[in-house]
């Protein structure tokens, strides 16, 4: 398990990938929050001739936090981290991993209402993904 201190967290999955995909697609749900694209990187670079093992990003937001920032002009510029992003990929261990940016840590850095908005996304988001990880 990482520390606060790391920009991107990283734990092992219970479950082998297309479970994990499944599994994650109903917690995202469950929690009101909206899933807005899947990214299966594997197919996209499989088009353009690169084999890699299977990875999938998860694009999601929740329009209470989003819109508290994204309704200001000045906190406007944080729209580049948005939406929330989490993969979930293959190593070539064979078992199944899920990270995400410690948007926490990121945070306290900004502050304001951003930091209180980034901190409840980023609790939300641990909340989800409880059910999944081994490390927690």
């Amino acid at each position: 398990m990482q520390t606060n201190e790391t920009m991107f967290l990283e734990n092992e999955s219970k479950y082998n990938f297309a479970e994990t995909v499944e599994k994650l697609t109903f917690e995202i749900e469950k929690n009101t929050w909206k899933l807005s694209a899947v990214h299966d990187l594997q197919d996209t670079l499989k088009k353009f001739g690169t084999e890699v093992l299977a990875i999938k990003v998860f694009a999601l937001c929740h329009p209470k936090h989003s819109s508290r920032i994204l309704s200001r002009d000045d906190e406007r510029i944080i729209s580049s981290l948005m939406p929330c992003r989490i993969s979930v990929y293959e190593k070539s261990d064979g078992k199944t991993y899920i990270s995400r940016m410690n948007t926490g840590m990121l945070a306290k850095s900004i502050g304001g209402i951003t930091e209180e908005v980034m901190g409840d996304s980023t609790r939300d988001v641990e909340v989800i993904l409880s059910t999944l990880v081994l490390d927690k």
